[in-house]
């Protein structure tokens, strides 16, 4: 059974050295695959210096679900682990990972994602119902269990994709990632459709993660292409009053925040929800 590691990278200079030292002892023998949307960085310079890494350069910022389809379609693997750029493995073994998938009925698995300070991340969730929508809408989703990591191996509806991996028979059989997705959301819908064919999906917290965060983008892109995959993915994949209820929250949410950063001579919120209002 063959591992084939794709790692997609933009600006990713600062980090992609540290996970590819952890890579050499975690994941020998394993494809390791370096997908490059265009850095004007030194990344791809750095990453040729590992002997065992293949760098495959897009020309362009394809995005997160386009340059991971991207990998996926040059690797041979059995199984591919998407992991993030700015992520360092620290604990656990490659074999942990695919154990899962001695049950057939798994195609995706995630493990346990912890900040540089230690913190432990919500990397694993429930799929965004309407509730759900409108906790991350008033910023409560944390809160509410929308997102979680569980302490033991269980099945949740979705993991996150900066550490993913997926049974390659599956991720062909749902089309890989949609395409639609920049970046933001489009693991919990592409661990969505793998459901709706008979796929689980598992987290692993015996494989441990450090994650910098937010390593390719900022908080405002976070924001606004969070804003535009929870718009197409109610759009796409639930019904029309649903839809317009998300819509009508996120919109209602962007015009508060704006205007609470007129009356503070707030730039970043004036800024920020700004560009989120021009989206409706």
């Amino acid at each position: 059974m063959k591992l084939s590691i794709i790692i997609l990278t933009y600006n990713s200079s600062r980090y992609i050295e540290g996970l590819l030292d952890s890579l050499k002892n975690f994941a020998k023998d394993s494809e390791v695959l370096i997908v490059d949307n265009n850095s004007p960085d030194e990344t791809v310079k750095l990453a040729n210096k590992f002997d065992f890494v293949k760098v495959l350069e897009t020309g362009e910022n394809l995005g997160f679900a386009k340059g991971i389809n991207f990998g996926a379609k040059k690797a041979n693997g059995d199984f591919l682990l998407f992991i993030n750029p700015d992520a360092v493995f620290k604990s656990g073994k490659i074999e942990d990972f695919i154990s899962v998938f001695d049950d057939s009925e798994v195609g995706a698995c995630g493990g346990k994602l912890i900040s540089l300070d230690g913190e432990v991340e919500k990397s694993a969730g429930r799929f965004f119902n309407l509730w759900e929508a409108l906790a991350i809408t008033l910023g409560v989703d944390e809160v509410l269990g929308v997102r979680f990591s569980p302490d033991s191996r269980k099945e949740v509806d979705f993991v996150s994709g900066g550490s993913m991996m997926v049974r390659r028979i599956a991720f062909e059989k749902v089309g890989g990632f949609d395409e639609n997705f920049f970046m933001y959301l489009e693991d919990m819908d592409f661990c969505y459709r793998m459901k709706k064919v008979g796929y689980k999906t598992i987290f692993t917290p015996e494989i441990v993660i450090s994650h910098a965060g937010q390593g390719s983008s900022n908080r405002e892109f976070a924001i606004l292409n969070t804003y535009k995959g929870l718009l197409y993915f109610y759009k796409k994949r639930k019904n029309k009053l649903e839809y317009f209820i998300v819509r009508f929250g996120l919109q209602a949410k962007a015009r508060i925040v704006y205007l609470l950063g007129r009356i503070t001579d707030n730039s970043y919120y004036t800024k920020t929800y700004g560009k989120a209002l021009k989206l409706f």
